[in-house]
């Protein structure tokens, strides 16, 4: 099989287009701008007022791209498949994956067919972008002159790992379209390519209810925790007079609060590993020179669809067309053992940004589920809280319903009709634990079964498929955090939201000590005095410590020797996994350690570093380039994968200290009273302008967990403004 590759020869130079807007865009754009207010408080967050929801629409993506233009362009690029026109061949593959599983045609003709309400919200999402652009010539996108209204129906779903692939990899991706493979099935393996790397990026989140019974004011309470790439989503306010008044975390480019509250309730999302998209494996033939795949006893004929792509070398674009294959089940992805692998799942859906939209604006319980039974939402689990006491938590949303005796986690057979799916569960069915008798509810990507204790869902009562992930560290903290708890006030939610137990080494150390212990004494001699630095350690993460560097370091060291899982599914067994790790022959468990401090004195003159002389926060001007010798910030934290509950990962970049760059985002902490009381607190700042005040002045506390006070009500805001304007002004 050979899927073949057009490489048509037409080149024409990058160059940057003035911006054309027709006299009517304008006039428009101006008119509504005059029914926006942006209020920036004294930390740089937009308070964005208008008549209409449309309004505060067209105000928020002009904030947006006051503060950061690149990413929205980035996140569109991404999601558009249009990568290789800015980074060239680096991202054909991902950019060939992204196509044949959106296509812009569909999103097109949704947008037309949209009700006339919530198309005025995309009609005000790009024109808030595009006046933007208008008014500030001086700023030069890389790709895209204008913005579509369309735009906003290829991404759908705010959060960092939304796009759904059933567990194929990229490099089966690459296999099956290259133009130099000649053999279906045969893989490309790339020795020191970016296949072969750790993935160190944070993917996971931490959310917590606390009911009313357990609080200090009798109120309900939500710690809401993403662990995402820093400076990933922006903090807004949105008010208008159509009854939008909600605060939170926006993703670049979208308009929409993905994390946040009103003033009646609160949602905090984490990423699920419920089963919500799968691999068909199709039994394929070729006649007469077309492709044709096997089902239900006959054959069908395979679709196909060009893809364009204009790749960038140099200073001109190179244009490729290719083609993308499909079945019934989906786009064809790759192939395993002969077999085409094709994806169902619902990755961009009209519904999806609808629902999306409909939980920024619901004020009740019954207004969230109404929002929720759209079940358009593919990746997330939901933590929520309300002014009437109430706290639920969700796990997932989108769930296809599907014959529970085949194993959904590897690809089924495509030519049967027994491995359809049969619709989708209704929101009644899913994973639900609404208002647990403990008082609780803890989500940090782990199983649903253990979320709020002894009153945690029954895995009895519900398919393999819709919860197959197991337990990880930060989970297990979790709940010894909550289960005793009592009177917990705002200040004691962050406090435990910031606990620095490192639950992992609970499973490594012993282990280690005991291999140390047998160790003859010609090992022992030079590993005394950091082993006993780890014995007195009590695995807490701390600045000052350098067990905290010894640990930290080796953990890591050992975590690289973990095997890779066989499916998405079999990654979130953490703590089965490293107890299974732990047993590594203990003489490579110390040589590991002699190599961390090997590592330290080569680096630092001395191997008795404490954390936080070697762990920093530091943003770069270009937000790229971290050096040693500028002023940075010592940080206690490290990554969640070793159980913390915060998420500081780091590593050096082309240093020799380690700088972060993932883990805690945006963070908030809100109580539902009467009267809405929150604090929050940002990687950093607000603003991206390393010349502004608002750049790092959220730092240290972001570091601490010494968060600020969130200004809901227009009265706080206008007394710490220190700006106010129309966009435009």
């Amino acid at each position: 099989m050979k899927p073949y590759i057009t490489i048509v020869l037409i080149f024409f130079p990058i160059v940057t287009f003035a911006q054309i807007f027709n006299q009517n865009e304008i006039k428009r754009a101006e008119e509504q701008a005059k029914a926006v207010t942006i209020v920036r408080d004294n930390w740089g967050v937009p308070h964005i007022y208008g008549k209409t929801d449309a309004d505060v629409v067209f105000g928020l993506m002009y904030t947006q791209c006051e503060d950061n233009f690149k990413g929205i362009e980035r996140n569109y690029l991404y999601q558009l498949g249009r990568q290789t026109e800015v980074d060239g061949n680096s991202k054909l593959y991902t950019d060939i994956q992204l196509q044949l599983i959106a296509d812009s045609a569909e999103a097109i003709k949704d947008y037309k067919a949209s009700a006339p309400r919530f198309k005025k919200l995309m009609n005000a999402f790009a024109d808030g972008i595009n006046y933007y652009l208008y008014k500030h010539p001086e700023v030069k996108p890389q790709v895209f002159k204008r913005f579509e209204p369309w735009y906003a129906l290829m991404f759908t779903d705010g959060s960092v790992a939304a796009t759904e692939t059933g567990g194929i990899h990229l490099n089966e991706t690459e296999a099956f379209y290259s133009r130099w493979n000649k053999q279906l099935g045969v893989l490309i393996n790339k020795p020191g390519s970016v296949y072969d790397m750790v993935n160190e990026r944070e993917t996971g989140s931490n959310g917590f209810a606390i009911a009313p019974s357990k609080s200090a004011s009798g109120h309900a309470l939500l710690y809401i925790n993403p662990h995402v790439p820093f400076y990933f989503r922006s903090e807004v306010e949105l008010v208008s007079d159509e009854g939008l008044h909600a605060y939170g975390a926006v993703t670049w480019g979208q308009f929409f609060i993905y994390q946040g509250f009103n003033q009646h309730c609160g949602w905090m999302h984490t990423s699920s590993y419920d089963d919500v998209g799968d691999l068909y494996a199709e039994k394929m033939s070729k006649k007469d020179g077309k492709w044709y795949y096997e089902y239900n006893g006959s054959l069908k004929p395979v679709t196909t669809r060009q893809l364009v792509l204009n790749i960038r070398n140099g200073d001109k674009l190179e244009q490729k067309t290719i083609t993308g294959y499909y079945t019934h089940h989906g786009p064809v992805l790759g192939s395993r053992d002969g077999k085409w692998l094709a994806l169902k799942a619902n990755n961009r859906s009209y519904n999806a940004l609808l629902e999306s939209w409909l939980i920024t604006k619901a004020n009740t319980l019954a207004e969230y589920k109404k929002a929720m039974d759209l079940v358009s939402n593919a990746s997330n689990s939901t933590v929520y809280a309300d002014d009437k006491g109430n706290i639920v938590f969700w796990y997932g949303n989108y769930i296809p319903k599907r014959d529970p005796k085949f194993d959904w986690s590897l690809p089924v057979d495509g030519s049967i009709t027994a491995t359809e799916w049969q619709g989708v569960h209704a929101l009644k069915d899913i994973i639900t634990d609404i208002n647990p008798a403990t008082g609780w509810i803890q989500n940090c990507n782990s199983t649903p079964y253990t979320a709020s204790g002894t009153s945690s869902p029954d895995k009895n009562r519900y398919p393999v498929y819709m919860a197959p992930d197991g337990e990880n560290y930060r989970a297990i903290t979790a709940i010894k955090l909550l289960k005793d708890a009592d009177h917990i006030t705002l200040d004691q939610l962050i406090e435990k939201g910031y606990n620095h137990y490192l639950a992992a080494f609970d499973d490594l150390l012993p282990p280690l000590f005991t291999a140390y212990d047998n160790a003859p004494d010609s090992v022992k001699h030079s590993l005394v005095e950091p082993i006993q630095f780890l014995r007195q350690w009590d695995r807490y993460s701390a600045a000052n410590s350098v067990a905290s560097t010894l640990a930290i370091e080796w953990g890591t060291l050992m975590m690289k020797n973990l095997p890779p899982p066989q499916t998405d599914q079999q990654s979130t067994f953490i703590t089965q996994r490293v107890k299974k790790l732990a047993q590594m022959n203990g003489g490579q468990q110390l040589e590991l350690l002699a190599a961390v401090l090997k590592n330290l004195q080569s680096r630092f003159g001395t191997w008795k570093m404490a954390w936080g002389d070697i762990n920093r926060y530091q943003r770069p001007a270009d937000g790229i380039t971290f050096d040693d010798k500028l002023p940075s910030i010592p940080v206690s934290a490290t990554g969640s994968g070793f159980g913390q509950l915060p998420s500081f990962q780091s590593r050096t970049m082309n240093t020799q200290k380690r700088y972060g760059y993932s883990g805690n985002s945006f963070v908030a902490v809100v109580e539902f009273g009467p009267r809405i009381k929150a604090k929050s607190i940002m990687t950093g700042g607000q603003s991206f302008d390393a010349a502004s005040k608002n750049f790092t002045d959220q730092a240290q506390g972001f570091i601490d967990g010494q968060f600020k006070d969130v200004l809901f009500y227009k009265n706080d805001v206008l007394k710490h403004a220190q700006r106010t304007y129309h966009p435009g002004d």
